[in-house]
């Protein structure tokens, strides 16, 4: 594990709460230098501690009103490969998150759709379809709550 810093997880905070912040107003809400506040930022980042910087984008203002959570359990592990599911189903624009997890389902998806009948289409025609794919569960999202990331447990 990387040591921290106070001034280390206060950057890391400010660049998780927003991504977009220049690395000078960074340094003055902690107290550094730009050129300093830069040069942590690429260490922590060459460490591996900062692994991208992404723009999360409001899925029901782009017309996406509907979040399922699809548990799917494969039918013959066997007689497909796990890669050769992942490969298929990370094909598909709607599926946003594939995770291999352990429990009742061999996967699970977070899939967005425009509404329940976008998500029926999507079930019956893509996800149906793909190979091995055996017993799914849908789980429709009502609502999402922020929770603290990792670096809550820092504190």
């Amino acid at each position: 594990m990387t040591e921290l810093d106070s001034t280390d997880l206060a950057i890391l905070r400010l660049l998780a709460d927003d991504a977009t912040r220049s690395a000078a107003d960074i340094g003055r809400a902690v107290g550094i230098g730009q050129p300093a506040a830069w040069r942590r930022i690429r260490r922590l980042t060459d460490q591996g501690v900062i692994s991208g910087r992404r723009v999360v984008l409001d899925a029901a203002a782009l017309g996406f009103g509907v979040t399922v959570f699809l548990g799917i359990k494969l039918a013959a592990k066997g007689r497909i490969s796990l890669d050769d599911f992942e490969r298929a189903v990370t094909a598909i624009p709607e599926v946003q998150v594939v995770q291999h997890v352990l429990g009742q389902f061999d996967y699970r998806l977070r899939i967005t759709a425009r509404d329940i009948s976008d998500f029926e289409r999507i079930l019956r025609r893509r996800i149906m379809t793909l190979p091995g794919v055996g017993q799914v569960e849908a789980n429709v999202m009502l609502s999402e709550e922020r929770r603290p990331g990792p670096l809550s447990a820092l504190d």
